[in-house]
């Protein structure tokens, strides 16, 4: 939400005082796509938590439960591998541009804290996927 309300702000203050005060707002590109970026990360991993994903069910749903929990045992599987690699990489980016002071062209803002909030936003993402893979094992099992 911060990362929104920060795009509205900024957008609108620009857009005011390019239109009344012929006076643009230094940098408000750089802010807004950073802003952006905020609202994207934090907001996937919300909606991953909260269950407000698009899941695609028709199929999985006439399985019996037993093919049901092997089938998101594996998605779930997959999903905390992806993460992780995501969580790594984003890391890896992040330390990147941190070592050779990458900054966003205009307003010359730092990079590498976006990256890392990225990466930190992730890390839920990742404590869900593992919950649900033992959730989905606990059922495999269970008779």
């Amino acid at each position: 939400m911060a990362g929104l309300l920060v795009m509205m702000l900024i957008t609108s203050i620009d857009v005011v005082g390019a239109k009344i005060f012929l006076w643009r707002l230094f940098g408000a590109i750089d802010m807004v796509q950073l802003s952006q970026l905020v609202a994207i990360a934090f907001a996937c991993a919300f909606t991953l938590i909260v269950g407000r994903h698009v899941r695609v069910e028709f199929l999985v749903a006439r399985l019996p439960r037993r093919a049901q929990a092997v089938i998101n045992s594996i998605v779930s599987l997959l999903g905390l591998g992806l993460f992780i690699l995501i969580i790594w990489r984003l890391c890896v980016f992040g330390y990147s541009f941190q070592t050779t002071g990458e900054s966003t062209p205009t307003a010359y803002i730092p990079l590498y804290p976006f990256a890392y909030g990225i990466a930190l936003a992730s890390v839920p993402v990742c404590l869900l996927f593992l919950q649900e893979l033992l959730s989905s094992l606990a059922r495999v099992v269970k008779r």
